[in-house]
């Protein structure tokens, strides 16, 4: 049996189905807002109303600042530069998981490549996140008084944020097609994972929290380190260290790998559960 770099079968199916895929992203942005009066606006009014909620909670009745030495002193950029990378990771990672019996029909009357809805769900979700990083953008060179040169580092991190993503997504919806509380304890296990990543509080104080061995938690998620590198972009206007690149993408490319060997290997199933 011939050997394969892992991830070349999926390179495949993308290349083979590029065109199903750009219909399958556009019919899924589409559907979200169809018969919206506001349409796409509300993937860009949705966390703003969010960051406007927190920022009224954490900064005013909870009196919480940005740590020590932050280039931007305010707190509401701050706290965006944190949740635009968890919004498009938990909304794409929860929409996949119950995504599949949506394509029951295609997956059991044709060889339909079931591995590109969780993909076509992120780059669906992708659409809103650049105009969210846009405002933040804006708002931050304002606040500064300069432009940005770091954000040249945002592609490198949307790519490896979307292979923790997926593959992550991967193992969610091949386990619903079998057990379908799966979305729902996603769901729990996403809330509990929210409040472990330095979004509303900075690191040092986190650390002081789980001082002992549950500050290991923070070294163990890997969205602490996409959280440190979108302030570091965004806000400090330097590259993330290559420490937090070499971890990140440690984390994410094994995330992938593992999720892609487990569709591949429960998607043969689907045809008789769904």
């Amino acid at each position: 049996m011939a050997w394969h770099l892992p991830g070349t079968h999926f390179l495949r199916i993308l290349v083979r189905n590029r065109s199903l895929i750009y219909q399958l992203v556009r019919r899924d942005f589409e559907t979200r807002y169809v018969g919206s009066v506001a349409g796409w606006l509300w993937g860009v009014i949705h966390p703003l109303v969010l960051l406007g909620v927190y920022t009224f909670v954490f900064a005013y009745a909870l009196g919480v600042k940005p740590p020590p030495g932050e280039v931007v002193a305010s707190y509401p950029l701050w706290l965006f530069a944190g949740m635009l990378p968890w919004l498009l990771f938990s909304e794409s990672l929860q929409r996949s998981a119950a995504a599949l019996p949506d394509y029951a029909n295609l997956i059991k009357k044709s060889v339909f490549p079931s591995e590109v809805v969780p993909l076509t769900i992120f780059l669906s979700n992708l659409i809103s996140h650049f105009l969210g990083m846009l405002l933040l953008a804006i708002a931050t060179a304002v606040s500064i008084g300069h432009g940005n040169w770091a954000i040249v580092a945002v592609p490198g991190l949307l790519i490896l944020l979307g292979l923790l993503t997926v593959g992550l997504s991967w193992i969610a919806a091949g386990l619903h097609v079998y057990l379908r509380d799966t979305a729902q304890v996603l769901m729990v296990l996403l809330t509990a994972w929210f409040w472990l990543t330095p979004i509303f509080l900075h690191e040092g104080l986190l650390r002081e929290k789980f001082s002992g061995h549950l500050s290991i938690l923070l070294y163990i998620n890997p969205m602490t380190y996409v959280v440190r590198a979108y302030r570091d972009t965004f806000l400090r206007n330097t590259f993330p260290s290559w420490g937090d690149w070499a971890a990140f993408a440690a984390f994410a490319v094994t995330t992938f790998v593992i999720g892609g060997l487990f569709f591949r290997h429960s998607k043969r199933g689907f045809a008789d559960v769904l």
